[in-house]
């Protein structure tokens, strides 16, 4: 069963951002929106996903996402 998912980004290693990007369009099929915000004062990308997935897709973006030197993500779904 599908659940709604927002899936809150930090990029702090801008040489991974392509890598994010790249995964991203991995999982475009499931991806409902999604936010980018650079934050050049702090030096970090802020970006936030809108999913309609199962929960192992979910899970299986967000993991590989915090495997990516510089990356934190953490995910808020639907019951």
């Amino acid at each position: 069963m599908n659940k709604v998912a927002v899936i809150a980004i930090l990029v702090e290693n801008y040489d991974s951002v392509e890598r994010v990007n790249a995964l991203l369009h991995d999982f475009r099929d499931y991806i409902v929106g999604r936010l980018g915000i650079p934050y050049k004062t702090r030096n970090v990308s802020v970006i936030s996903v809108v999913l309609d997935a199962t929960a192992e897709i979910i899970n299986s973006l967000s993991g590989k996402l915090g495997m990516i030197d510089g990356v934190s993500a953490k995910v808020l779904q639907t019951k």
